[in-house]
C-alpha cells in the first residue's frame, strides 16, 4: 500500500508502527494473562463493572514508549494515563479494550490504536485478540485484515441481520433495552460482546451489520470507526475533539442496512447535534 505523506507526517511508517505495536502487545497481554491467571492481574475498580489491571498499564506504557522512539514529536493519550493534544498529531490508545472480558478469559478484546491530525483520523489499527488479527485502514485507503482487504456485508433484509450493541454503566439501561426491543421488532438477532473494538472491526469485516452504543470515549471508537467507513459503512459518531474529551453516542452500520434502521439514525443524529 503507497500512502501519501499527511502534513508532512510519514503516514505510512505509522501505519507500519501502529499494526506491529498493537500486535505486540496484545499478544504479551494473552501470554502474560496465561502465565500469571486472573489473580495475578491486580485488578482494580474504576467504578461500577470498569476495571484496569497492571497489563493494561503495562500495554499502555509499551505502546507509549514504542511511538516516542520513533515520533518523538508525537503526542499520545492514553485511557489509563491520560496525554495531550497539544501540538502536531496524536496518538489516542486504549491498551486493552474489554478489560472485563480479558480478566474473565473471554477471548473478545482487543488493543486499539488511532493518530489523528487536525480532528482527522487518519489512521486505526486494532488487535483482535479473538482471531490473533491485526485489523487497520488509513483515510482513504481502504481497510484490511492482515493486509487482505475487507468490506463490510451487502444485505439489506434487516430480518438477516446481525446487530452488536455496547452499553456501560454511563448510560441509562432503559435505552439500551429500546434499542434491542426495535431490533426485534424488525426481526433482527443481536450480540453484546462487552469491546466496542472488536464489535466496530466485526461490521467492517462483514460478520455484524450493525453497531450501537449510547457513549464511548474517543480511544473506545476512533480507530474502530476509521476502519469500518474504509470498509464501506456509513458511520455517525462525534467530532474527534468531542469524542476525546467527552466521548458521545456512534452508530455504524452497512450502506444497505441504514434505511432500515432510520429510528436508530435519528436518535445518534439529535444527540450528536445535542452534544456539538
Amino acid at each position: 500500500m503507497t500512502l501519501l505523506a499527511v502534513s508532512g507526517l510519514d503516514l505510512a511508517a505509522r501505519v507500519r508502527l501502529a499494526e506491529q505495536v498493537v500486535r505486540q502487545v496484545g499478544r504479551e497481554a494473552l501470554a502474560f494473562r496465561e502465565r500469571m491467571g486472573p489473580l495475578g492481574l491486580n485488578v482494580e475498580s474504576k467504578g461500577l463493572q470498569d476495571f484496569v489491571t497492571v497489563a493494561d498499564r503495562q500495554a499502555e506504557e509499551t505502546i507509549r514508549q514504542a511511538i516516542a522512539a520513533a515520533f518523538p514529536d508525537d503526542c499520545f493519550i492514553g485511557e489509563e494515563s491520560g496525554g495531550s493534544s497539544a501540538r502536531g498529531g496524536v496518538w489516542v490508545v486504549d491498551p486493552i479494550d474489554g478489560t472485563t472480558n480479558y480478566i474473565r478469559g473471554f477471548r473478545h478484546w482487543g488493543v486499539s490504536v488511532a493518530f489523528v491530525v487536525a480532528g482527522e483520523v487518519e489512521l486505526g489499527a486494532i488487535y483482535d485478540a479473538a482471531q490473533d488479527k491485526v485489523y487497520s485502514a488509513a483515510r482513504g485507503q481502504g481497510a484490511s485484515k492482515d493486509g487482505v482487504p475487507i468490506h463490510v456485508s451487502t444485505g439489506s433484509d434487516p430480518s438477516r441481520a446481525i446487530a452488536i450493541l455496547g452499553h456501560s454503566r454511563r448510560t441509562d439501561f432503559d435505552t439500551y433495552v429500546e434499542v434491542a426491543r426495535q431490533l426485534y421488532a424488525l426481526g433482527t438477532d443481536y450480540r453484546r460482546m462487552g469491546a466496542a473494538a472488536i464489535g466496530l472491526v466485526r461490521v467492517a469485516d462483514g460478520i455484524g451489520d450493525l453497531y450501537y452504543e449510547r457513549h464511548l470515549f474517543g480511544w473506545d471508537m476512533l480507530a474502530g470507526a476509521l476502519i469500518a467507513a474504509e470498509a464501506g459503512a456509513r458511520v455517525y459518531l462525534p467530532p474527534t475533539d468531542v469524542a476525546i474529551a467527552r466521548g458521545g453516542p456512534i452508530l455504524v452500520v452497512a450502506p444497505g442496512l441504514d434505511a432500515s434502521y432510520g429510528f436508530l439514525r435519528e436518535k445518534v443524529v439529535n444527540e450528536l447535534r445535542a452534544t456539538r
